[in-house]
């Protein structure tokens, strides 16, 4: 009975084979499944990529990535098994190919119009989790079809591959391999070559190219569709021309540099007075550089009562800054203390490259590219300030705002040095990030005080066993010779408080740090546009755009 089984499938399926053109070598169709492998990932990469600059890179956005495009192939593969079994023509297969690679070409295009409409409509309906819906709605819109549509290529290939019963194994094995491959190799060549090289816009354009020309060399192989090629070619080309020209933030009019890193999207704008880095376009900078010199208005400002906290007064510290960033903090406190030694640490080298290049920081200013934590873990040196600055929005690094980090952080200071930790997203909401970040940071020092930095949503916090570190403070404003950073510095001493902050400290096996800070953005959200908020429930979209 098997036999027949099998004698019947063959012939069932070698007619079909045998009219496909390059189809009648299998080859052709485990290249299929490589490529298509491939471009899962690159458009799963590139999705990540895609949503960054507007929600941030952190996990609930992976998550939401990951799980919206499981949802599709999963489809995908349900219905490309059940087309393939009602009608085995790999016109079909080879025709949806078509349609996902101009859909993909397409994203750069219309990607980012899609995520700032449904941020623009969220944004005043929803009141709470406004990251995840957000992020949920555009990778439903953007990413889910074309997904869905590669899906099908597995279970069709199947059909079109599996000639015998006695050989099904090792040819659905052979798939699988070639599948996975190509799915090596389109998470790879998008992180380490085409992303930071020539950019998300190019990626996505590349592995589409590659869909498409897998199609249309089957379609001219078996010599059908010529009308539905040639749109398709028209298509992907007009998206090569202007999907590569319009930028993430291509609202912008002042921008120097738009680019991106293997870690970031960045961005760079000048004004008549400042330099601004950002890594997001919705919210907020990253970095800012007055264009004059000394103080800045911004947090860097209040991070540099550390120094004078410290025994030396800020004269002859040595600084290490977790987060280096631009800059600015290490020129500012070149610029005001004498004889202090200032080093670096970034991730993300690129940021070094524009540091130096558009922010004027110095040479003389060491930078090591490099985790925080990683770079704490091999370093035996000790400083009388360490400045951790590596929070960016909802993005906090969860390796350093944990209890294990910030004991590393102490064990890294000299005596009676003081940590000061720049954090974003100040909430009044109890057990907010921020009072979880304090907490566990008050764990490990004896004394812990904090500042709400004025006009912004920054909270500096410093940290020490110093018991005298607000007396120190207090002698150094005595001495500063500078009366605008006396009267600043004066200032904050009288508004420092105690802090213990409030909720489970963080460690290295729990630390939540994403739904927290989400938390956060919903509270800044809607603090930000209630007013607008009144004004559309009683007067509607017309009295809005008035």
């Amino acid at each position: 009975m098997e036999t027949a089984l099998t004698e019947s499938l063959a012939a069932e399926l070698e007619p079909e084979q045998a009219s496909h053109g390059i189809l009648k070598n299998k080859i052709y169709l485990y290249l299929t499944e490589f490529f298509s492998g491939m471009s899962v990932m690159a458009v799963e990469l590139g999705a990540s990529r895609l949503l960054a600059p507007y929600f941030s890179s952190s996990q609930i956005v992976w998550t939401i990535i990951i799980g919206t495009i499981m949802i599709a192939m999963a489809l995908g593969n349900i219905y490309g098994g059940a087309s393939a079994d009602k009608n085995p023509d790999p016109d079909k297969l080879y025709s949806r190919l078509l349609t996902a690679a101009v859909w993909i070409a397409a994203i750069p295009i219309f990607g980012k119009l899609v995520i700032l409409g449904i941020s623009a409509l969220l944004v005043f309906t929803v009141s709470t989790n406004f990251l995840i819906w957000a992020a949920f709605l555009a990778c439903m819109i953007i990413f889910v079809y074309p997904l869905f549509l590669l899906g099908t290529v597995t279970p069709s290939l199947v059909k079109y591959t599996v000639s015998s019963l006695d050989n099904s194994g090792s040819t659905v094995g052979r798939l699988g391999a070639f599948n996975t491959v190509g799915s090596i190799i389109g998470t790879f060549v998008p992180t380490f070559i085409s992303i930071p090289t020539v950019g998300t816009a190019a990626t996505f354009l590349i592995f589409s190219g590659i869909l498409l020309v897998l199609a249309l060399i089957y379609f001219a192989s078996v010599k059908r569709k010529k009308i539905k090629s040639a749109v398709c070619i028209v298509l992907f080309a007009l998206c090569c021309i202007f999907g590569t020209t319009t930028g993430f933030a291509f609202w912008e009019t002042n921008l120097v540099y738009e680019g991106e890193s293997i870690y970031n999207y960045l961005q760079v704008k000048e004004t008549d007075q400042k330099t601004i880095l950002s890594t997001n376009v919705l919210f907020g900078v990253q970095s800012v550089a007055m264009k004059g010199g000394g103080l800045s208005g911004l947090y860097y400002d209040y991070a540099m009562a550390a120094p004078m906290m410290t025994d030396g007064g800020g004269d002859g510290c040595d600084i290490l800054i977790l987060g280096m960033g631009t800059g600015t903090y290490a020129k500012q406190c070149t610029e005001y203390f004498d004889n202090i030694y200032v080093e670096g640490v970034e991730i993300d080298e690129k940021i070094t490259e524009l540091a130096r290049e558009y922010f004027d920081l110095p040479e003389s200013v060491k930078v090591t590219t490099y985790d925080g934590r990683a770079f704490l873990n091999v370093s035996e040196q000790t400083y009388d300030v360490i400045m951790v600055d590596a929070y960016q929005d909802i993005t906090i690094p969860f390796q350093m705002s944990t209890v294990e980090f910030f004991s590393s952080v102490k064990a890294h200071l000299k005596e009676n040095g003081v940590m000061v930790v720049n954090m974003n997203m100040k909430s009044d909401r109890e057990g907010s990030v921020n009072d979880r970040l304090i907490a566990t940071i008050a764990s490990v020092f004896s004394e812990v005080y904090t500042i709400d930095v004025s006009s912004t949503t920054n909270r500096e916090l410093f940290a020490s066993q110093n018991s005298s570190m607000i007396q120190n403070l207090q002698s150094s404003i005595a001495d500063c010779e500078d009366e605008q950073l006396a009267a600043l510095m004066s200032d904050i001493s009288a508004r420092l408080t105690v802090s213990e902050g409030s909720g489970d400290v963080l460690t290295d096996d729990c630390a939540p740090v994403e739904l927290l800070g989400m938390q956060v953005i919903d509270d800044l959200i809607s603090d930000e546009l209630k007013d607008y908020k009144e004004i559309l429930k009683e007067e509607g979209i017309k009295g809005l755009i008035e």
